[in-house]
This record gives structure tokens, sequence and C-alpha cells, in this order.
């Protein structure tokens, strides 16, 4: 998987930021849209950068399993998103 060049992946991270806040996108697509920003398997991305296993991103990416609150923190980290309540739009 190619890495988007520099300019593409500001567009990319503004648009997923966007996305997160208005509720387009949940937790699977929002970290599966994290990690091909940086043109990452999901064994590379889980083994070096979020330091989880393998399996526990695939079951988040899939919307399946149950992230602990530790695992959910390693996934926003690289992107300076932290895990908290959100008000929901009305």
């Amino acid at each position: 998987m190619k890495r988007p060049d520099d300019k593409e992946i500001t567009r990319l991270r503004h648009e997923l930021f966007d996305d997160i806040e208005a509720g387009r996108i949940g937790l699977a697509e929002a970290t599966r849209k994290m990690r091909k920003m940086l043109g990452m398997s999901q064994r590379e991305y889980s083994e070096k950068i979020l330091n989880i296993g393998f399996e526990t991103l695939q079951a988040v990416e899939t919307g399946h399993g149950n992230p602990t609150l530790k695992t959910l923190r390693a996934i926003g980290a690289p992107f300076g998103l932290d895990v908290g309540f959100v008000r929901k739009k009305r």
C-alpha cells in the first residue's frame, strides 16, 4: 500500500476529523482511514505504530470485538485523538 503525499495526507486528515466530529463515521472506518493515510498494512500499523496485536486491530477495523480503553487510546494517539464523551448532535 502506497503512502499518500503530504498534501493529500493533510486533506485526508481534515476530512477524517470533520467526519468524526459530524458523526458520519464510526470507530471501524476511522481506524481504517488513519491506517491507510500512513500507507500501512494492518500488521505493520498494529505492530510498528500502535503496539497492539494484529488481531485486535483487525477486530476493530471490521467492527467486531470490544476494544479496551487502552487500545482505543493507542488507536487515537498517532492522530492526536483521545477517548472521551462526545455530545450527540440533535
